[in-house]
């Protein structure tokens, strides 16, 4: 097997469009096939090379899951790659204020020392919580990452773990991890397959999709409505997604529980409940109907905003549909109610017979995971230690970032003093961050594993730059056991990195937590990420009880530690070869010859077996989550409100907030602006493209507003991932157009009370017009 199968020799010259900077004109040589990894939607990509260049991006017409499909940030790939701004070297601050240090850069043997030497000052109290971690989100796009990132927090030893998970999607894993037995057992909805598709908070149109990976979700909600089904849209906005479906209701922020408790009381009161085929393996259905019987939508309508009548009608719509399925994400998970939002979506799909079945929600199997034998698992729980200032409970291992601030500045025993990210720019995608910045400030050592010297990284004193993109492995790891149909894809490095891999970086730093110290040999590391693979195969119970794992090694192809644990996995997976005991099974050479993926077919009903509660059975009435339902009946007049509320929003060309230093995915006009309905805009005497200020309990920014009826009146919106202003960064097209950090308005005292996660939607801010000549206090954007 080579990995040269993988790359094509081609001929022809690249137009100008759509090429990477300094191509134009060059004689493309080689045609390479690989997933994007700039989403979740894992589209197929065909990247045409000249040397050592990206000449063109487009789709990959014959990938089996995406079929050609393209977005703006996947075609900006070589623009990506090629950044001048992108570090190849390590960094060292030199200077105690991030606003006036200079930078230098090192050899990655100056920059572990210096890493050892920060880290152990702080290590050498044996007080393991004076370190924190933080997790972006760009490590589930990235197998080296994802795969070496648990040695890391593991040799660290410390409670102290944060990542992007809190900021977003939290409280979907806690829900699935209550009803379900497993936090990352997430049904997703069968968009191929399903005749009526109710969809709150969510805008797959310009986000590609989220927790449900779909490949040109447009043209799949296109063919759902093509076949005769419904598509339903409830939102606070009238974004892309809901124009383009045959309903869009409007709703109050942070609302939709109490319309999704509306909906299930419905379905209970005119005898709409049918548990379909997973009737035998659920539990807690009296406990349910008891629980929503008095949710009416009479009670709730003055609160969301949606009729009694129209909701009463969704309910039978949703029971009444062939094959039906809720999908809830961003805008119903990043509010105070988020589990129990993410919990009665579910229901409403469960309730109506439409779990496990084509067309509703069902379960993906990817090629790396495997299958489990029915019966009862060992459950999932929060709470297991608690946070030292706040006292949040922990959910999957982690504390919420929105207390990251808290741990730094207040002391006593076990404060933090050190922070190590990966892959994640917090100041930027976290709560109250200035608050956060001021923190910061105040560690002795911070060590950023980045690409970027950016809001961040800046205060680092050592800066890590792991590959591009395209100059590493690619295999979705996450995104596969959320994909609507099953698929499979590896692809190997298109260009030799300018350094060592994250799997080596991230090694490295292992060892010097572990007190093994930088000089020590990551290959110790590599070793003990296989072994636990292959002991855990061969082990009691494995699908390999009694081999001999230094056998399985002998037979392993691939060559490098990040691809031989993905092959341990895939051949070891639902569909794998069993290294020989199923002839006909998946093995890593079939995945380096099919370059444009392996099409593994529709998703099947998985339960019982996907199922791993303790009591084997879903779960329909986790005690916490009921707990929840009496504390929102407690505060619902609260979510009504009367003044002004302010939710985020997305944009097709921007994901990430590096995403905002490639030229061709910031140009066009200001997409940071104020969205305002026009009776809000008269009422405070703004019009289109004044300034404003808007003032939350956390902080204040100003910024350009734009007055359109595509927002609900009492509600404003502000893209997230902006604020490219501070001091010390160097993104040069960024700071040109830097826009203003959404998250100085959010306020870290508010999350979800089960999973800790941020509330960033429905924040209660105030709008005022700003005189032109006092612009600029504060965080500004025109």
């Amino acid at each position: 097997m080579s990995t040269e199968q993988r790359s094509e020799p081609a001929t022809g010259t690249a137009p100008s469009t759509g090429s990477a900077p300094s191509a134009e004109g060059l004689t493309i040589d080689t045609t390479h096939y690989r997933t994007c990894p700039l989403c979740e939607a894992m589209c197929g990509l065909e990247i045409a090379a000249a040397e050592d260049r990206v000449v063109r991006v487009r789709g990959d017409r014959l990938d089996p899951f995406s079929a050609g499909f393209l977005c703006p940030k996947g075609a900006a790939l070589g623009h990506l790659h090629h950044d001048p701004d992108r570090l190849r070297r390590p960094m060292v601050r030199d200077g105690d204020d991030p606003d006036t240090a200079t930078w230098r850069e090192v050899d990655w043997d100056e920059a572990f020392a210096e890493v050892e030497r920060r880290l152990g000052a702080v290590l050498g109290d044996g007080t393991r919580d004076t370190v924190a971690v933080y997790l972006g989100n760009p490590n589930v796009h990235n197998p080296s990452s994802a795969i070496y990132i648990r040695p890391l927090v593991k040799a660290l030893a410390t409670t102290n773990v944060y990542s992007a998970s809190t900021v977003d999607q939290m409280p979907r894993h806690v829900s699935c991890g209550l009803m379900y037995g497993n936090p990352d057992t997430i049904p997703v909805p069968d968009l191929d397959r399903t005749s009526f598709l109710l969809m709150l908070g969510a805008n797959p149109l310009e986000s590609n999709g989220s927790l449900c990976t779909a490949a040109d979700f447009p043209g799949r909600l296109a063919a759902l409505r093509d076949r005769g089904g419904r598509l339903v849209v409830v939102d606070p906005r009238r974004t892309k997604s809901a124009a383009a479906a045959d309903e869009h209701l409007f709703i109050r922020p942070g609302t939709d529980a109490a319309f999704l408790l509306s909906i299930l009381s419905v379905l209970v009161e005119d005898g709409l409940v049918d548990l379909g085929q997973v009737a035998a393996h659920v539990t807690g259905l009296d406990e349910v109907c008891a629980a929503v019987r008095d949710w009416l939508p009479e009670r709730t309508e003055h609160i969301t905003g949606i009729t009694a009548s129209t909701t009463r009608r969704l309910a039978h719509e949703l029971a009444t549909a062939d094959r039906a399925a809720v999908y809830g994400r961003m805008g119903t998970t990043t509010v105070p109610f988020g589990t129990l939002t993410s919990w009665a979506a579910d229901l409403c799909t469960i309730l109506t017979g439409n779990l496990d079945r084509p067309g509703g929600l069902m379960f993906p199997l990817a090629a790396h995971t495997s299958r489990r034998r029915p019966g009862p698992g060992r459950g999932f729980r929060t709470g297991r230690r608690h946070s030292r200032v706040r006292g949040y409970p922990e959910a999957r291992g982690e504390f919420p970032v929105a207390t990251l601030a808290d741990e730094i500045l207040t002391p006593g025993a076990g404060q933090v003093r050190a922070l190590v990210t990966v892959a994640g720019n917090p100041v930027l995608s976290t709560p109250d961050s200035g608050r956060l910045e001021e923190a910061l400030g105040t560690l002795d050592a911070m060590v950023c594993v980045d690409p970027y010297l950016n809001e961040t990284t800046r205060f680092a004193h050592v800066i890590l730059p792991p590959p591009g993109p395209l100059e590493r492995s690619h295999y979705d790891l996450a995104f596969t056991t959320l994909a609507v149909r099953n698929t499979v894809k590896w692809s190997p490095p298109m260009f030799p990195p300018d350094g060592p891999g994250e799997e080596v970086i991230l090694a490295k730093l292992a060892l010097i937590a572990a007190g093994a110290g930088a000089d020590a040999d990551p290959a110790v590391i590599d070793d003990l990420v296989l072994s636990s693979l292959l002991d855990r195969a061969v082990g009691d119970g494995g699908p390999l009880q009694g081999a001999d794992p230094a056998d399985l090694r002998r037979q392993l192809v691939a060559t490098t530690p990040v691809e031989q644990a993905l092959e341990v996995m895939v051949r070891l997976g639902a569909y794998g070869d069993r290294f020989g005991t199923e002839p006909d099974g998946l093995t890593f050479e079939r995945l380096a010859d099919e370059v444009h993926g392996i099409d593994l077919g529709p998703l099947e009903s998985r339960v019982p077996e996907v199922v791993s509660t303790t009591t084997g059975a879903i779960e329909l009435a986790p005690p916490a989550i009921l707990a929840d339902v009496a504390r929102l009946a407690t505060s619902i007049e609260d979510l009504a409100g009367n003044g002004l509320v302010l939710v985020g929003r997305r944009h097709l060309r921007s994901n990430n907030s590096w995403m905002h230093n490639v030229p061709v995915l910031v140009k066009g006009r200001h997409r940071c602006t104020l969205q305002i309905h026009p009776d809000d805009a008269t009422a405070r005497h703004l019009t289109d493209g004044d300034l404003a200020e808007i003032r939350s309990r956390a902080g204040a920014v100003q910024v350009a507003v734009e007055v359109t009826d595509e927002i609900m009146a009492g509600v404003v919106s502000l893209p997230h991932g902006w604020g490219h202003d501070r001091p010390g960064i160097a993104l040069a097209v960024a700071s040109s157009r830097p826009g203003v950090n959404s998250n100085v308005l959010t306020d870290a005292d508010r999350t979800d009370h089960l999973s800790g996660n941020a509330v960033l939607n429905g924040i209660p801010v105030e709008v005022t017009a700003v005189d032109p000549q006092l612009a600029g206090r504060g965080s500004v954007d025109r």
